[in-house]
C-alpha cells in the first residue's frame, strides 16, 4: 500500500466549506483521511510525509473547456503537452472540445481520445463529442452511441448551431439520454463581419465589431428551447451582462441551465487589445469594463457556475497577422489559477468561491467523483501558494503554443505540487 501524508497544510474544500489548518492522508489513489487534528499526536507510520509549509491544499482544478491539436494539428498541442500544461497549472481534469481533425463525432474517435489520453496524458482527459456531424450544424450526431463510448457532454464547441430546428432536435435527444449540452452563443450572421466587441473602441481601431446582442439573441433562443425540451444546458462561455440577466431569470424559473466564464473575460476587457494585440483576440470577444464587472458579480452571486481556461493553442503563423486575419484563441491552462486569484487579491471575490467554480461545480456538471476533499474521493490534489508573485512569461509554458493574452502581466499564485490519483504529476521549484 502506498501512503502519503500532507502535513502543515491549509485545507480548503469548497464542497463542505472546510477552510483551516490540517493534514491529509492519501492511501493508494484515494483520500483516506483528513482534518485539523490528523497527525497531531504522532507522525504517520509507513508514509511519505510532505510538508506543505502552510500552503493551500485543495482539490485539483477541473477545466470544462480545453482545445488541443490532437488529432490533426499536433504542432499546436498534443494531449501530452496539454496535460503537462494542465499539471503545471494545477488542473487535474479537463473536458476536451471536439474541434480536431477529424472531428470527434464518431464513437471510434471518442474511444481513440480515451486510449490516447490514457497512454500519454498525465491528467484526466474527458472527451466531449460533437452535437452535429463535422460541427457543421446541419445533421445531428449519434448522441446515444457517443455517450455509450464515453463522451461526457455534447458540444459544437466554438460554433453556434444556427438552425433553431436542429438545435431543438439536439436538445430533445440529449434530454432523452440525460446528457449535458455545452453551447456557444453567437449569432453567426451578426458575428460574421466582426473581430472584436462592437463599440466606440472598435470604431477607433477601425476593426469590424461583433455586437453583444449576437450572444444574447442565441442565449434567449436556446433557453426557450430548453423550456420546450427539458435538456441540461450549459453555456460554455458567457461574456455580456445582457446574457447573464437572461440566464439569471431562467435559473429563477427552475430551468436546468448553467454557465461558465473564462478567466480572461474576468480579468481583461476590450481595451487590453491595445495596439491590435492578436493574442487577446478570443471568441467570444473581450467586452467592455461594465461587462467584465458583471461577470465578477455573476460569480459572486452564483449565477455563473464555473470558471474555465478556454485553452485554445494557436501557432505563431496564425496569430502574427493583421488583427482581422488572425485566428481566435488564447492558451490558458497555466494562467487559469493566478488569473482567477487576482480577483481575490483585489478583494472582489472570496477564495473559496473562486475554488468552488474551479473544482466541485465543474465536477457536478460532468458528474465526476472528483472536485472535493473527502474520505474515499480520488486523490486529485493541488498544493499552491496564493500569494507567490510571478510575471507571466509564455516562453516557460509547457504548452506547445504561447499565445497568452497575459504575457508580461504581474500576478500572484504559484502551484507547488499537483497530484492525480495520488501520484505527483507536477512538482514546482
Amino acid at each position: 500500500m502506498s501512503r502519503t501524508a500532507f502535513v502543515n497544510a491549509h485545507l480548503i474544500d469548497p464542497d463542505s466549506g472546510l477552510s483551516g489548518k490540517g493534514a491529509l492522508l492519501v492511501e493508494n489513489s484515494k483520500i483516506a483521511d483528513l482534518g485539523p487534528r490528523l497527525f497531531n499526536d504522532a507522525r504517520p507510520t509507513g508514509a511519505e510525509v510532505i510538508d506543505c509549509n502552510g500552503q493551500i491544499l485543495a482539490p485539483g482544478l477541473i477545466d470544462l473547456r480545453v482545445f488541443t491539436g490532437e488529432p490533426g494539428a499536433e504542432h499546436r498541442e498534443t494531449l501530452a503537452s496539454a496535460s503537462e500544461s494542465a499539471a503545471a497549472g494545477g488542473v487535474t481534469s479537463f473536458a476536451l472540445m471536439p474541434v480536431t481533425d477529424p472531428v470527434i463525432d464518431e464513437p471510434a474517435l471518442v474511444d481513440f481520445i480515451k486510449r490516447r489520453a490514457a497512454a500519454t496524458a498525465k491528467v484526466n482527459v474527458y472527451p466531449t463529442a460533437a452535437l452535429t456531424h463535422g460541427l457543421n450544424g446541419e445533421r445531428m450526431a449519434e448522441l446515444g452511441l457517443l455517450k455509450e463510448a464515453g463522451a461526457v457532454a455534447f458540444t459544437d464547441a466554438d460554433r453556434t448551431i444556427a438552425s433553431s430546428l436542429i438545435m431543438r432536435r439536439c436538445l430533445t435527444y440529449a434530454a432523452n439520454y440525460d446528457a449535458l449540452v455545452i453551447a456557444h452563443a453567437e449569432d453567426p450572421a451578426l458575428a460574421a463581419v466582426g473581430h472584436m466587441n462592437e463599440g466606440a473602441f472598435a470604431a477607433r481601431m477601425g476593426v469590424g465589431g461583433i455586437p453583444p446582442a449576437a450572444e444574447a439573441i442565441i442565449v434567449e433562443r436556446d433557453l426557450r428551447l430548453v423550456e420546450l425540451t427539458g435538456a441540461r444546458y450549459h453555456l460554455g462561455q458567457v461574456s455580456t451582462a445582457a446574457s447573464l440577466d437572461i440566464i439569471a431569470k431562467a435559473k429563477a424559473r427552475g430551468l436546468p441551465v448553467t454557465c461558465a466564464v473564462s478567466a480572461h473575460h474576468l480579468v481583461l476587457n476590450e481595451q487590453d487589445i491595445g495596439e491590435y494585440k492578436t493574442f487577446a483576440k478570443v471568441s467570444p470577444a473581450l467586452r467592455t469594463e461594465d461587462d467584465r464587472k458583471a461577470m465578477i458579480e455573476g460569480v459572486r452571486s452564483g449565477v455563473i457556475d464555473a470558471i474555465v481556461s478556454s485553452h485554445d493553442p494557436q501557432a505563431p503563423e496564425t496569430k502574427r497577422l493583421p488583427f482581422a486575419q488572425a485566428a481566435y484563441g488564447a492558451v490558458g491552462l497555466e494562467t487559469l489559477l493566478p488569473a482567477a486569484l487576482s480577483l481575490h487579491h483585489d478583494n472582489e471575490l472570496e477564495l473559496i468561491d473562486i475554488l468552488r467554480r474551479l473544482t466541485i461545480n465543474p465536477a457536478k456538471l460532468l458528474r465526476l467523483p472528483a472536485g472535493r476533499l473527502a474520505k474515499g474521493a480520488p486523490a486529485d490534489l493541488i498544493v499552491f501558494d496564493p500569494t507567490a508573485p510571478r510575471k507571466i512569461d509564455p516562453t516557460t509554458f509547457r504548452s506547445r503554443s504561447k499565445n497568452s493574452p497575459f504575457k508580461g502581466r504581474l500576478m500572484q499564485g504559484q502551484v507547488s505540487r499537483t497530484l492525480v490519483g495520488g501520484t505527483t504529476v507536477f512538482a514546482g521549484q
